[in-house]
């Protein structure tokens, strides 16, 4: 079984992002244990890019403070390697298509396995574009993930059925972010997408309070909460590792209480 898989075996799992590098990798390779050790139970790293397309002003803003601080993506290869020697929490990239082909697909896969990345996420690709990364995916043992939103309508099942390591569902349209309502009818959604699969679904994009997030746990498998988190690095900087870890912690028992756990 996967480190994936695992994850949501028993319980609803609690999806973590950060963006990779910053404030600085040094706070990230402290971040991801401490996370993992607070009650995440997937851990996704954004790869520091120049053009985030489906990210609010939030993760703009770590991308370019990433970037302004020197992180490249063989430092975040590093970087994860040691990570991974201090936890087996499930690791995910999420990234663009860009920097995974002008790096070199076949390379970035091989590295993602070296370092032990369990999982790709790759919100500017569509699901008919997913083999210009799936083939190298397969070969090196890395999930690539499928994401549905309330737009995919029809499309729903067809991107299901195809869905490796959990299905991300998209709460809300436009970018990441903070919001204060989510009104999308997600569990019909979920319902269409479990007649075609069984692999997990996971909510995200919007998510940030205990209640939100225990909503949700309800018709979902696990909750997905970035730009929340982001913005106590942005507030704490180097030293937000106990305050995000207090955060997360909150955030899961949240789901937990929920759902029995």
């Amino acid at each position: 079984m996967s480190r994936i898989a695992r994850a949501f075996q028993n319980n609803k799992a609690f999806i973590a992002f950060i963006t990779g590098g910053d404030p600085d990798l040094e706070t990230t390779e402290r971040l991801v244990p401490a996370m993992a050790e607070a009650g995440a139970d997937i851990i996704e790293i954004g790869i520091p890019f120049s053009d985030p397309v489906a990210e609010g002003a939030v993760i703009q803003e770590a991308n370019e403070r990433a970037l302004k601080a020197g992180c490249t993506i063989d430092k975040l290869f590093a970087a994860v390697a040691r990570i991974r020697r201090r936890t087996q929490v499930p690791l995910l990239f999420m990234t663009y298509l860009n920097p995974v082909l002008a790096y070199g697909k076949e390379k970035f896969m091989r590295r993602c396995r070296e370092c032990g990345i369990d999982g790709l996420i790759v919100p500017d690709m569509p699901y008919e574009e997913r083999g210009e990364l799936d083939g190298a995916c397969k070969e090196y043992g890395i999930d690539l993930l499928s994401m549905i939103a309330p737009t995919s309508a029809e499309r729903i099942k067809m991107i299901a059925a195809d869905a490796k390591g959990f299905l991300y569902c998209v709460s809300s349209l436009g970018v990441t972010g903070v919001r204060e309502r989510i009104e999308t009818d997600l569990a019909a959604l979920i319902d269409k997408a479990r007649t075609v699969t069984t692999v997990p679904s996971a909510v995200g994009f919007g998510i940030s309070t205990p209640k939100q997030a225990a909503g949700l746990a309800k018709i979902a498998d696990g909750v997905i909460v970035g730009s929340a988190i982001v913005q106590l690095i942005a507030q704490f900087g180097r030293q937000s590792v106990k305050t995000v870890c207090e955060y997360v912690g909150i955030m899961k028992r949240s789901i937990s209480v929920m759902t029995g756990g």
